[in-house]
């Protein structure tokens, strides 16, 4: 994990003087929401969660959490970095940690580099994890990369993701994002290859396509 944080260090360094010119006042903003499913880069996590999260920027800096109800505990989500604008182009860098309170999963680390433009925007995440034990194996640490390239227009979107290197698979997800009242709302359709579908591979099975909906809420909004 050193070598990944270092790397989001190191671009966190490039845009530090920005980054002194105005220290802004802190604002605070929290989150909650409900998903029919709740899928993540394409890998199903559970069938209906509720999830909350805190989020606190100051100019370019943020930091937050999320957690999310998985059914064998829960997802917690720790993150934090900085993101600029320069004119039409946004930056980000920083690093994630997805925490579990139950035996649902391992821990993940990850460092995170954003770009977007116009309507489209570009995620490129290098993270590790420790694989579960496996009979006599006592699990070993995975590397993993992640791509996604997402395009937006008017509340429609489409994302296009995909990993690899110790853990492979690749996504398509399109939907819509509508606000009505204090409540934002969205539907998508997400197709998986085999490999996300059973990320465990004990079944030879092929991709999965399914709906989702999901109701959010942010405050103060």
């Amino acid at each position: 994990m050193r070598t990944y944080i270092g790397k989001a260090t190191i671009m966190l360094s490039l845009f530090a003087p920005l980054a002194a010119q105005a220290q802004p006042a802190a604002e605070f903003s929290a989150n909650a929401g409900w998903v029919s499913q709740y899928y993540y880069r394409g890998i199903l996590q559970k069938e209906s969660s509720a999830s909350a999260g805190l989020d606190v920027t100051a100019g370019p800096v943020y930091l937050g959490t999320w957690a999310a109800d998985v059914g064998d505990g829960s997802e917690v989500d720790v993150y934090g970095g900085l993101a600029i604008d320069i004119g039409q182009v946004s930056i980000s860098s920083g690093g994630t940690a997805y925490l579990y309170t139950g035996e649902f999963d391992n821990t993940y680390l990850e460092a995170n580099l954003g770009l977007g433009s116009g309507p489209i925007s570009v995620e490129y995440s290098v993270g590790k994890y420790d694989s579960p034990p496996d009979g006599g194996n006592t699990g070993d640490q995975q590397n993993y990369k992640f791509l996604a390239v997402t395009a937006e227009h008017m509340g429609f979107y489409g994302t296009v993701g995909t990993f690899t290197e110790d853990f492979e698979g690749s996504y398509g997800e399109v939907g819509y994002g509508f606000s009505a009242g204090d409540m934002d709302f969205t539907i998508s359709g997400i197709k998986n290859d085999k490999h996300l579908s059973d990320p465990d591979r004990s079944a030879q099975s092929g991709g999965h396509t399914t709906m989702v909906f999901g109701v959010s809420k942010t405050f103060p909004n």
